[in-house]
C-alpha cells in the first residue's frame, strides 16, 4: 500500500477511464452540475465517507478539480485511505474541457 499519488495528463486519464478507472470530481456542486467529465462522481465532505465505504480500492482512481491544484491534496488523502492507484488530473476540469469539449456531461435537472 502506498500513500502517494501521481499527476497525469488528460490523455492518460482518458485511457485509464476507458479501462474502467473511477473518476471523482471535487469541485462545488453547481460547477459539477454545469459540466463534468462523463462518468465522474461528485465528491464533497458529505459524500466522502460513503464513497470510501463502498469504493473498489483496487480500481485506479482519478481525482479532478478546477485546475489541478485542490485535487492533489484530495488524491493524497484518498491514497492514505487505501486506494492502490490514485491520480490527480493535471490542469483539472478546465484543461479537459479545452482538450475534449465534445466529452462533457451536464446534469439536466
Amino acid at each position: 500500500m502506498t500513500d502517494t499519488f501521481q499527476r497525469i495528463a488528460p490523455e492518460q486519464a482518458r485511457e485509464l477511464l476507458a479501462q474502467g478507472a473511477q473518476l471523482v470530481d471535487i469541485r462545488d456542486a453547481q460547477s459539477f452540475a454545469n459540466g463534468h467529465i462523463p462518468g465522474a462522481r461528485h465528491l464533497d465532505n458529505q459524500s466522502l465517507h460513503a464513497f470510501i465505504a463502498q469504493a473498489d480500492f483496487d480500481q485506479p482512481l482519478i481525482v479532478n478539480c478546477y485546475h489541478g491544484m485542490s485535487s492533489q491534496g484530495a488524491a493524497a488523502f484518498l491514497a492514505q485511505q487505501g486506494f492502490s492507484q490514485v491520480y490527480s488530473l493535471e490542469g483539472g476540469f478546465e484543461r479537459w474541457r479545452l482538450m475534449y469539449p465534445q466529452e462533457l456531461s451536464r446534469d439536466l435537472g
